[in-house]
């Protein structure tokens, strides 16, 4: 049995670096046909589509003007831009704020809504409700704390735009604005780096396969009515969508340029909460959609749930029973030290367990690998201290998914059994 359990885990870990290896070779393609392009700015489109930007914001004093401001002047044509601000249930000075934004003179034409809102629903409910006020052909999306760069709606409408009506939905890229602030806080920013130019690039370029993040992305305004809105009881609103869109044969496209800079967690149990949410949100996702690996759905559905159920299930056992059995052989080595007589529980024939070290060591060498190529994509990341953190964030913050995926695990099946209704979690903003 241990054998097998072995096998199992060694055969799971040569599955999950030969995936990351075809993703990056993906991102590496994708990554020379940008270089070759360069950054083309769309100064005069020949077609400007209506938007209607969303923001929810519950209790977001601290961020919220500043986000705004970015959105008012993005350089894109006033009249076509609808700004719908939902202060959801808000207790602070979120709606006083926004009002003395919009009472200056410098914005007394623009159509900017603060919607003061008292529902039920978390985010999903407050961009439901907004979303009944919106007049705009696409609905663009970004959180309270997600300030854009200048051009980023520009980006997002002109990929759009190049398949109208083949994609549904086009989503940009995010960066830590604050990465800099500690140790934790440049692990995320190397794991958003990552995910940005090596995961969301490798899979738009092999498979023309996306998933809109929560922030930076706009959606087709019919599409998002025809799904029903946001789910109010998915944890992670914007995976439940992204599959939504995929079942209905439209594509969510990549445009790489379209860049918002964003908070991330400074401090541990911020980030252990956030993260426990993310997870156990994709976990459902997964149970949910799971059904469309044996309906008539199409072969790109199909992949995104095993990638996503892959990822959150099987690898996820993998390492965990892997890290299991090499942190019990190394206790019981040390313990037989002083005790000869003591046996490990995990006893293995032949070099099995040297296969083991080697596919970990592997492991870990596509896990710098993929960082330190996604670092050099993003001009100033590239940098001594950056593979510094990469090398030992393996050791520290990586682990960390898996006490957080089993948490999350755990909490999800307790929901169900419990009939526990699950709540909304707002991460935590710093002034």
């Amino acid at each position: 049995m241990a054998d097998f359990l072995l096998l199992m885990s060694i055969l799971s870990i040569w599955i999950s670096v030969t995936e990351s290896i075809v993703i990056m070779a993906g991102a590496i393609r994708f990554i020379n046909k940008q270089e070759k392009k360069g950054i083309q700015i769309p100064e005069n489109m020949d077609h400007y589509p209506t938007v209607t930007v969303m923001v929810p914001a519950h209790n977001e004093g601290l961020v919220i003007v500043s986000t705004v401001e970015h959105i008012l002047r993005l350089n894109y044509p006033e009249h076509k831009v609808q700004v719908i601000v939902i202060a959801d249930n808000c207790t602070d000075d979120t709606a006083e704020r926004l009002k003395a934004l919009k009472a200056k003179s410098s914005y007394a034409d623009r159509d900017f809504t603060i919607l003061e809102r008292k529902g039920i629903g978390g985010k999903s409910g407050a961009l439901n409700d907004g979303l009944e006020l919106a007049w705009g052909e696409w609905i663009c999306i970004y959180d309270a704390d997600a300030a854009p760069e200048r051009n980023a709606l520009m980006f997002l409408t002109q990929k759009a735009l190049e398949n109208p009506e083949k994609q549904g939905a086009v989503f940009g890229r995010n960066k830590a604005r604050n990465r800099g602030q500690n140790f934790l806080s440049r692990c995320i920013n190397l794991e958003l780096v990552t995910v940005q130019r090596v995961h969301h690039t490798g899979l738009w370029e092999l498979f023309k396969l996306g998933t809109i993040p929560g922030t930076n992305y706009i959606i087709k305004a019919n599409l998002i009515r025809e799904i029903g809105g946001w789910d109010p009881d998915a944890i992670t609103e914007d995976t439940a969508v992204s599959f939504d869109i995929l079942t209905r044969g439209q594509l969510i496209a990549l445009a790489p340029q379209a860049e918002a800079y964003q908070q991330e967690p400074e401090q541990l149990k911020v980030y252990m909460k956030q993260r426990e949410r993310w997870s156990k949100g994709n976990y459902q996702v997964v149970i949910d959609n799971i059904k469309h690996l044996f309906d008539r759905t199409s072969w790109r559905i199909k992949l995104h749930v095993l990638y996503y159920a892959a990822s959150y299930f099987w690898f996820m056992i993998a390492i965990i029973v892997s890290d299991i059995i090499f942190v019990s052989n190394l206790v019981y080595q040390v313990i037989a030290l002083f005790n000869p007589n003591v046996i490990s529980p995990f006893q293995f024939s032949g070099d099995v367990y040297v296969y083991l070290v080697i596919a970990w060591a592997l492991m870990y060498y596509i896990y710098v690998l993929q960082i330190n190529l996604a670092l050099s994509a993003d001009i100033g990341q590239s940098n001594t201290q950056n593979f510094i953190v990469a090398c030992l964030s393996y050791f520290t913050y990586a682990q960390l998914f898996l006490v957080i995926s089993v948490k999350a695990f755990v909490s999800l099946i307790g929901d169900k059994l419990f009939r526990r209704e699950t709540k909304w979690y707002k991460t935590q903003r710093f002034g």
